[in-house]
């Protein structure tokens, strides 16, 4: 430790292991400024005191996979506030147990376990869901989306349900409840430290990068000969940090929050398809719920919504340093971390090497799958279409808000 008040995992784990895994969790998140083992202890003392009035009427595991302890500030996708929300709302009717650091479920699996019901609630990035439920597919066509802004516009828009939800209630039983959104580039190893900051799509040809476990991202990455290699989340930190790989297909967020900064010289900000560390939970376990306990899941999921929305924006530039000059205590600056942001022509060249608009060949198998999974609709037009119903520089925080369900 840095210090005797610093918090760390085993400080983290030794107030746990006193007030509880998810009382500690909520009072960390809680704690303005640093965290520190008192601060942090205080708060819990005092959550698991509020927490323990009144008797649940129902209790649900939440398994949060790319949740710890130390990475709280850096990604604000939501998970804690929205527990947090969900116990506060109910007036403690519904007690959430929070687990994190991939202690129940992983980014592969979460979503498998929260089939079966071993866990109720999850968190990962849809893209590494897709490989058990093929249908979160339908988010990662190659530049379906222009910006963040149009990612929240579609998340909110009422033709969310029946373009995504409801085939992901039908096919899948789970219920998406609301994500965060950033877009995913290629976030460069040690090999282009001394190289100049990518300004071109050509400098990226022959690299060998790791993709994650959507089908989608791998042929867009093959259109732009990205040479995807599979690689599990957890072991992508030591493929860069070996040199066994070149670079790592993610979103900035994702890269600071997983400690990968330490390993990377640039962050190329290709924006190709989604990145979407969402929440959903088992449809069955939710719609058993009383309807006054469905109502507010759904109203906090609204919420949660907007508190990425409004949240992740301040983090990408204040915590992550997600910009071409970022401020000298952010996660990219403190590691040398490099920002290539391409110019609109190179974005429309990398397009037109990889999208189903310029390019739709390599895409016809997946879009007649997913087609026939949504009952006949024209997915990618349909989701493309809601995308641009928006200025293309719209900022994030102008995207207005809708609750998706109540006027579909």
């Amino acid at each position: 430790m840095a210090n005797d008040n610093t918090l760390d995992r085993r400080g983290f784990l030794r107030i746990a292991s006193r007030y509880g895994l998810t009382s500690t969790a909520f009072a960390a998140a809680s704690v303005a400024g640093p965290l520190t083992l008192s601060s942090v202890a205080q708060a819990a003392s005092q959550t698991a005191d509020a927490r323990a009035k009144g008797t649940p009427l129902v209790t649900l595991k939440f398994g949060a996979s790319g949740f710890n302890e130390t990475n709280l500030k850096i990604q604000e996708s939501g998970q804690l506030w929205f527990a947090q929300q969900l116990e506060e709302r109910s007036n403690g009717a519904m007690k959430i147990e929070f687990i994190g650091s991939n202690a129940i479920c992983n980014q592969l699996d979460c979503v498998k376990k929260t089939q079966q019901g071993i866990v109720d609630i999850y968190s990962a990035s849809t893209q590494n869901s897709a490989g058990s439920a093929p249908y979160y597919n339908a988010l990662d066509f190659a530049y379906m989306f222009p910006s963040r802004a149009a990612q929240h516009h579609f998340f909110y828009h009422p033709k969310s349900e029946k373009l995504l939800r409801e085939p992901m209630r039908k096919l899948h039983n789970i219920q998406f409840l609301y994500t965060h959104c950033e877009l995913r580039g290629l976030m460069l190893g040690k090999k282009f430290a001394d190289k100049p900051t990518v300004s071109t799509i050509e400098e990226l040809a022959g690299t060998k990068n790791r993709v994650t476990g959507t089908q989608l991202g791998r042929i867009a990455m093959q259109l732009m000969n990205l040479n995807p290699v599979p690689i599990a989340w957890e072991e992508t930190l030591d493929g860069l940090k070996q040199g066994l790989i070149d670079g790592a297909e993610t979103w900035m967020g994702a890269a600071a929050y997983a400690n990968m900064s330490p390993v990377l010289s640039q962050a190329v900000d290709l924006k190709f398809f989604c990145g979407t560390e969402h929440t959903a939970m088992n449809n069955k376990t939710f719609e058993k719920l009383p309807s006054t306990l469905r109502d507010i899941v759904m109203e906090t999921a609204y919420d949660a919504q907007q508190y990425t929305q409004r949240e992740q924006e301040r983090a990408l530039i204040e915590v992550v340093g997600a910009v071409p000059n970022p401020g000298p205590d952010t996660v990219f600056a403190k590691n040398n971390v490099r920002v290539a942001t391409l110019s609109d022509a190179e974005i429309l060249k990398a397009e037109k090497m990889c999208s189903p608009e310029y390019n739709p060949k390599p895409w016809e198998e997946w879009r007649e799958r997913l087609n026939k999974m949504s009952g006949g609709q024209d997915v990618y037009k349909e989701i493309f279409t809601i995308a641009r119903e928006i200025p293309k520089d719209l900022p994030v925080a102008d995207v207005k808000p809708r609750r998706w369900w109540q006027s579909a």
